[in-house]
């Protein structure tokens, strides 16, 4: 048995995951082992131990009722594709473009760092569920974590605790995760799939992406493959609702990269010109897909919250995030005013005179350098009260289209079985994210990966504000509206509004008719000559 003390009673009886945590607390050393129930309570008691270990800091509690600030390591500010690994028995099997370690390896390599990590530290059981609870089409996680900003970030973006282990019942099909900030080293940094086993290992980090493991780690990487084995698919997509004044539903799903627009996307509201049109936010960044028994396709947005990058983020670009912001979020990374009020570039107002920066250095106006990181986020969970009438969502689980072919292949072409699909590249050139689109912020370093494409998928008999195609007039105002919402600030050059069209008439926006088609060419000429 394991020296750590057991600072909560286990919630489960589940054999195979009390074997599982013994067998993790003695690699990692804890000094006690707190089981998070998801509770009010519990979250009141994680906040104060995390006020009180420096990990969060109060913001002004009469502008932002139960909202809290925390600044992350300097080396530590966003996801790290380059040390994130799919470890699959072949190389082949994850993907041409994913970074692949044997198991043995990984295992092997990880084990080390793990051992002792959590010496005089808490191991905190998460226990959480993706999807709706209840739901066959739901997956459970555990994650064990030596953070109690993990802890109290899972409670936001998961369905997490006691219902979570009630869920699981004494299965064993859950994906086990281990995550441990270490020393917050980037020579010490790894984040590993295993696939065939459904684990996830995370270590030396402590910035959202890397470790609150349900998200990008099961809900897309790990969820790719068991979509794969079990036939449905997890993809990095937004997921919206557009209502006629007649009260017709269609759904639309919309993949993009990050920090480029999902969210925005995802909270639009309908420019003024669509009186009567409402648009229904179901999720803004990850998308299950299934084909029903009914032959439609379904999706279900399995996060439970809304996770987003604050720097841009206005009244104007987008009300429905600003509003929802407003109360139970934890911000990062982002400026802070004299008042212990939040900032960042592209909020409304004046830009005030002085600053605490992301980095907690004094800042003033004019300054050269961003008071607020580029990455800064925002996390609010969307069943807080208030969230669902702001953000006006409909149901969980969305119908995307009919008459959808069975079964797809999985393989590049997988969307295309199922739905019509139109993409288009986006070009973004020196936008300093460096996770996912191979730039270090010091410029182009080649072509974009493939999930660097914007597509939207369009059904037969569905559309994004079929307005657009019916009132041909309006097609100038409308693209100045949408571009407004969709784009981001500062990102005009690299985000170009993607042509909506229905199946026998095309609405431009943006663009002028044909442009399109030139375009696309210069951009493969300038992608080759990146590449050169």
């Amino acid at each position: 048995m394991t020296s750590a003390t057991v600072g909560t009673k286990p919630l489960t009886n589940n054999k195979t995951l009390l074997a599982w945590i013994e067998e993790s607390a003695k690699l990692t050393k804890p000094d006690q082992i707190v089981w998070c129930d998801g509770s009010e309570d519990e979250h009141r008691r994680l906040t104060e131990i995390a006020l009180a270990q420096g990990v969060l800091e109060p913001l002004n509690q009469e502008k932002l009722p139960g909202c809290y600030y925390s600044r992350s390591n300097p080396n530590d500010v966003a996801r790290v594709e380059h040390l994130t690994f799919i470890c699959t028995p072949t190389k082949e099997q994850a993907g041409p473009t994913n970074n692949w370690m044997a198991p043995a390896e990984a295992y092997k390599k990880l084990s080390n760092l793990f051992d002792g990590s959590m010496k005089g530290r808490t191991m905190y059981v998460v226990p959480y569920v993706m999807g709706p609870l209840g739901s066959q089409s739901s997956k459970i996680g555990i994650e064990l974590t030596d953070s109690v900003y993990v802890a109290l970030n899972m409670r936001i973006m998961t369905r997490m605790g006691k219902k979570a282990i009630e869920m699981l019942g004494d299965r064993d099909d859950f994906n086990r995760g281990l995550h441990s900030t270490l020393d917050v080293n980037p020579e010490r940094r790894f984040i590993c799939h295993f696939p065939q086993d459904n684990t996830i290992w995370s270590v030396g980090s402590g910035y959202g992406g890397n470790v609150l493991l349900g998200k990008k780690c099961l809900a897309l990487r790990i969820g790719s493959y068991l979509g794969k084995q079990e036939g449905w698919l997890a993809e990095h997509m937004l997921i919206l609702g557009v209502e006629s004044p007649e009260g017709e539903m269609t759904y639309v799903a919309a993949a993009f990269p990050s920090a480029c627009g999902k969210t925005n996307f995802a909270m639009l509201i309908p420019p003024k010109r669509f009186n009567g049109w409402k648009v229904h936010t179901v999720g803004d960044d990850i998308a299950w897909m299934r084909v029903g028994q009914d032959g439609r396709l379904y999706a279900v947005n399995p996060e439970a919250g809304y996770f987003g990058v604050a720097p841009g983020t206005s009244m104007k670009s987008n009300p429905n995030a600003m509003k929802s912001v407003q109360k139970n979020t934890l911000f990062t990374n982002v400026a802070l005013t004299k008042d212990r009020d939040v900032w960042w570039e592209g909020k409304d107002g004046e830009v005030p005179e002085e600053l605490t920066d992301w980095q907690g250095k004094p800042w003033k106006k004019g300054s050269k350098d961003k008071a607020a990181h580029q990455l800064a986020l925002h996390r609010a969970c969307d069943q807080q009260p208030g969230a669902l009438e702001v953000l006006g969502r409909p149901e969980r689980r969305a119908h995307l289209g009919d008459h959808l072919r069975w079964p797809p292949r999985f393989d590049g072409a997988a969307r295309r079985a199922v739905v019509q699909l139109d993409s288009r590249r986006l070009l973004r050139r020196d936008d300093g994210l460096g996770d996912d689109r191979r730039c270090n912020g010091q410029g182009w370093r080649g072509p974009p990966r493939p999930d660097g494409h914007a597509a939207v998928l369009r059904l037969r008999h569905g559309h994004v504000l079929p307005a657009l195609a019916r009132h041909a007039e309006a097609r100038a105002a409308a693209a100045e509206d949408l571009h407004g919402q969709l784009v981001p600030p500062g990102r005009e050059r690299q985000v170009r509004v993607a042509g909506i069209r229905r199946e026998h008439a095309r609405a431009q926006v943006g663009d002028r008719p044909g442009a399109w088609q030139g375009r696309r060419q210069r951009d493969a000429d300038r992608l080759g000559s990146a590449a050169g």
